[in-house]
């Protein structure tokens, strides 16, 4: 193809013998003034705007209107100095690009041809003998690759791929932008600086954007830095496909993204991540649109405010805004772009001689009287220029190279001979002239290229910050490319989006299946682990006794929980505990009191006073459970609360046999109860309780109960309980002290229906009722209880079971005694004695057969 367009190239402008023929013709405006040496210019006045899924438009581009005007303005600067190009005047002819690498290599034929309408008989006119071009590195590259061959030198101001420095491809490609080779390590230098390790990116699909993500992926990666999504725009892509990169964002966990696109491809989506309202990510920008005004609006501030990126130096042109305010379309009525340009600075159309006006046309007419010199347009805003300045330093350089090939020597020799004719000046010349360049301009900036065609690299860095309600482009540093290593912002200037900080808590990189290594998701630590510092490639878990703050920072020792005598759950335990043994102390001294009356001789006074003793120490034993577990509470409360019930219920057992015995002694010839004395009493109540001790003895002999701490029932806290080292051991006491408790009970059911003066069976019956009520909803309650609960419902279970023995065998008892003392006498009890015997005495004399039945 490259050949093709070559032999096009020759073709389109023959020199014959009689002169310079046309061959063919381009339908191009340009901005045209002739001169002795003309210096080309291309720059995308027009861009393609997308308005739906399939249409376009052209829009004109202030800011490059006013590259254009640049050029010239250092074009009649450069006329009227008398030392630079002295008696040469300098022409230029600009063309249009649309951004377009194809009109960008339309418009390079058509300025290396020469002038398209020339008088035959007379020598070709002189082409350009320089050129400056392009915006887009892709057209940069396309005008580089076809003028290359014929040594055309170019000078862009504004394409930065990195790809541009490579001679042997480009060997007449200048420009006075940092390469982005440079840019790219001052993006990663930036990145690194900030601590991000997760972020998106988004290029364009063209020279300019691949090349300087694959740039800035190099240098991340030397750092640890993951890019988790690239997205691909283009301004003349459809609005589905912008839509695409706009689901990718919101999908995307990442809240930094670098842009690496040039404004006029980046407007679009910046318009529809408004619309959409996407906040709360931090933007990173290449030089491309970090000071382009279009976007520069406090309605794209509320997604892009913050903002961080890159330019090029700034400067401010003296009288070039009284140039700029000078433009008027009648001035040149014949000059393209200038109606365009008037129409959007006055919000008229100019009425010019001999234009045709539409009658369907319903824009506002010009008077003729109108000015721009009192604009305040940001177009006329001279003092922050960047891009300009370096069309300005391109236009500069070229006439320093001019001066010294035509005249052999540097600007600012006393004598000035012209050396050569302007006639035999070749391109080839020019170029080796411009790579000899270095000059100082009035500014101080010294200009000149390295072997590559590269000025020095140099940056400031912007922030997008909201001031008076505009938007500004607040320099926070300006850096060497030295110094991009070192990067120091003023934190005090500095505004991001979300913050000072994007992530201000630590996270890990967690891998995504089936991507590469570096693909992963920012994971927030998991409770009880730690990450030292943001993006770490795991999280650190905590020792087991501590506990990781609410920043996943640090682990803190956590909180140690047991039933403590202060609380208040802890203090109300102690104070019923107390108030049974109390109770139980006091009850026994009122039967030692009355122990002669009817009432204590018939409940049997020594089972009695052990069944209060084994209470009192029943009601005591809760305090164990009160306090930090130590080996030997541990130890002592389960064994205490299972041998205190053994003895409590063998006293229950012993009492219900004794009731058993006595009434089955009424019916005659039945001698039970002189085999049921008080030593047989003694010796089932330390029998039965003397199981329990040797049950407890093996069980802190072979698996004793010790200290615990438990960490499942809270994260923050540790839990301190008693294990019961045996769990067979602690349900056989269990078992055992229930086993006897059914069989109290039944055999107080048995004998529920003897006389309540002497009789205790229906109280001891209730008593078990209540016993074992509260037992067997214990072991429920007592396994789904967490923590300190668990103890808290044991303590309960003793207390409520205890009580209900106490209240409910020696409170009838007690009542009697004080409220009721006729009762408590020797006469009521024979006389219910004999009133309760008399329908079972009926039921043995009918059992008698008459007298004489029976006998032979």
């Amino acid at each position: 193809m490259q050949r093709g367009i070559l032999l096009f190239l020759c073709v389109l402008s023959i020199n014959t013998v009689s002169g310079c023929e046309l061959f063919g013709r381009f339908d191009t405006p340009s901005l045209f003034k002739e001169g002795d040496i003309i210096i080309g210019g291309i720059f995308p006045i027009l861009n393609k705007e997308i308005l739906s899924t399939s249409t376009f438009d052209k829009e004109f581009d202030l800011r490059v209107f006013r590259w254009t005007q640049a050029m010239i303005f250092a074009i009649e600067e450069i006329n009227n100095d008398p030392a630079l190009l002295p008696n040469i005047s300098l022409g230029y002819r600009i063309l249009n690009s649309c951004a377009s690498p194809t009109n960008a290599l339309r418009a390079a034929l058509i300025l290396a041809s020469g002038a398209e309408e020339v008088d035959v008989s007379s020598h070709c006119p002189p082409a350009i003998s320089a050129l400056i071009a392009e915006s887009g590195s892709s057209q940069s590259i396309a005008v580089a690759g076809i003028l290359g061959p014929f040594h055309m030198p170019i000078i862009s101001y504004f394409s930065t791929c990195a790809c541009l420095s490579d001679r042997t491809k480009y060997p007449t490609f200048f420009r006075t932008i940092p390469s982005d080779y440079f840019q790219a390590k001052a993006l990663a230098a930036l990145v690194k600086h900030f601590g991000w390790q997760w972020i998106g990116a988004i290029q364009s699909d063209n020279d300019y954007g691949r090349n300087g993500i694959l740039a800035f992926k190099e240098e991340v990666e030397k750092f640890g830095i993951c890019i988790a999504f690239v997205g691909t725009i283009l301004r003349t892509y459809t609005k589905d496909r912008f839509l695409k990169v706009v689901e990718i964002i919101k999908q995307s966990s990442v809240k930094v993204i670098l842009a690496f696109v040039p404004e006029g491809d980046f407007y679009p989506l910046m318009k529809e991540i408004v619309n959409q309202n996407i906040t709360g990510i931090q933007w990173i920008a290449s030089e491309a649109w970090i000071t382009a005004s279009r976007p520069s609006t406090p309605e794209i501030y509320t997604a892009f405010g913050g903002a961080l990126g890159f330019v090029v130096q700034k400067m401010a042109i003296p009288n070039f805004k009284h140039f700029l305010t000078s433009i008027s379309p009648h001035t040149d009525t014949h000059a393209p772009f200038v109606r365009d340009f008037w129409q959007i600075m006055v919000g008229c159309m100019p009425v010019l001689p001999g234009a045709r006006t539409s009658t369907d046309d319903t824009t506002k007419r010009c008077t003729g009287n109108e000015t721009l010199i009192n604009s305040e347009h940001v177009f006329f805003n001279v003092t922050e220029l960047r891009v300009t300045y370096n069309v300005y330093k391109a236009v500069y350089a070229i006439a320093h190279a001019l001066h010294q090939l035509v005249f052999c020597q540097p600007v600012g020799a006393k004598t000035v001979n012209q050396c050569l004719n302007l006639s035999e000046m070749q391109p080839k010349e020019v170029i080796k002239s411009l790579q000899r360049v270095n000059f100082t301009n009035q500014f101080g900036d010294e200009v000149f290229f390295d072997e590559n065609g590269d000025p020095p690299a140099s940056y400031d860095i912007i922030n997008w910050q909201l001031i008076n309600g505009k938007v500004q482009h607040v320099t926070l540093v300006s850096l060497m490319s030295l110094f991009f290593p070192c990067i120091t912002l003023l934190v005090s200037q500095l505004y991001l989006n979300g913050g000072s900080k994007i992530i201000s808590t630590p996270i890990y990189h967690s891998q995504i299946n089936g991507k590469p290594i570096c693909c992963f998701h920012c994971v927030p630590c998991a409770d009880g682990t730690i990450a030292n510092s943001t993006g770490a490639a795991d999280c650190t878990p905590c020792p087991k006794e501590y506990w990781s703050n609410e920043r996943k920072d640090e682990c803190i020792p956590r909180t140690i929980e047991f039933l403590k005598y202060h609380e208040p759950m802890g203090i109300a335990l102690t104070l019923v505990s107390l108030l049974g043994a109390s109770l139980s102390l006091a009850t026994m001294v009122v039967f030692i009191n009355y122990r002669e009356t009817p009432v204590i001789k018939a409940s049997n006074f020594e089972l009695s006073s052990f069944l209060l003793f084994s209470l009192f120490l029943c009601f005591l034993c809760p305090l164990t459970f009160i306090g930090m577990p130590t080996v030997w509470t541990c130890m002592l409360r389960h064994t205490a609360f299972g041998v205190t019930f053994a003895l409590c219920i063998s006293c229950v057992l012993g009492k219900t046999i004794v009731v058993v015995t006595a009434f089955k002694a009424t019916f005659p010839g039945n001698k039970i109860t002189g085999q049921f004395g008080h030593a047989q009493q003694r010796i089932i109540v330390c029998s039965c309780t003397l199981i329990q001790i040797v049950t407890c003895v093996l069980w802190l002999t072979l698996n004793p109960p010790y200290p615990h701490m438990l960490f499942t029932y809270s994260n923050r806290m540790i839990v301190l309980e008693c294990n019961t080292g045996s769990e067979f051991a602690f349900y056989a006491v269990l078992g055992y002290i229930g086993i006897l408790a059914i069989i109290c009970l039944i055999l107080a059911f048995m004998a529920r229906k003897l006389p309540d003066n002497f009789n205790e069976a229906k109280l001891i019956t209730f008593s078990l009722l209540i016993f074992c009520a509260v037992w067997i909803t214990f072991i429920p309650a007592y396994v789904s209880s967490p923590g300190k609960f668990t103890v808290a419902v044991e303590i309960f279970a003793i207390l409520s079971s205890a009580f209900g023995l106490l209240i409910c065998i020696f409170a009838p008892k007690c009542y009697i005694i004080f409220l009721k003392p006729e009762k408590n006498t020797k006469k009521w009890s024979t006389v219910a004695w004999w009133l309760a015997l008399l329908p079972h005495s009926k039921k043995v004399l009918s059992s008698v057969p008459p007298s004489g039945q029976g006998v032979n």
